[in-house]
Formats: C-alpha cells, structure tokens, sequence
C-alpha cells in the first residue's frame, strides 16, 4: 500500500444540475486506502459541503454527469509522502 496522498480537482465542463456553475467545482484527496474526501466549492449559490466515498470510481460514478465533470489530478509535487 502506498502512503501517498494523491489530490485533484473536480473540474465541471457542464453544469447539468444548474447549481454548481462551470469550472472548478471542488478539491479533494484520495487517501491510501482508495477512500476520497471532496471539498465542493461554493458555486451559484453559497453551499459549501464535503463528501467522502469509497473510491475515485464512486466519486466519478456520483458526479461525473456521463464526462461532464472530470478529475483533474494535481502533479505540482506539493504533495509529498507521508513520512511511515
């Protein structure tokens, strides 16, 4: 098991709900046991909220919109390995 913590973007290319807007719709973490926690982002309307699933598959299975909203993977290198 790695000890990575892996972080991303949730980048909406459609707003199919009508509430979240384009763009940027939320940060988040995928931990080392696969599990994610999302941040949302506050879009049209000042909601904020964080949600945790299983896996990224549940994550892009619950808000993907069929690819309107993609993951977008943070490769910055400003996420280091946790040290054991």
């Amino acid at each position: 098991m790695t000890t990575v913590v892996r972080t991303f973007a949730l980048v909406r290319n459609e707003d199919v709900s009508g509430v979240s807007g384009k763009g940027v719709v939320a940060v988040g973490a995928v931990f080392p046991t696969g599990r994610v926690i999302t941040e949302w982002l506050p879009g049209r309307i000042d909601v904020r909220s964080f949600n945790i699933y299983q896996s990224i598959e549940e994550l892009e299975l619950v808000n993907g919109h069929n690819g309107a909203t993609v993951v977008v993977w943070d490769y910055s290198g400003a996420v280091e390995e946790i040290p054991a």
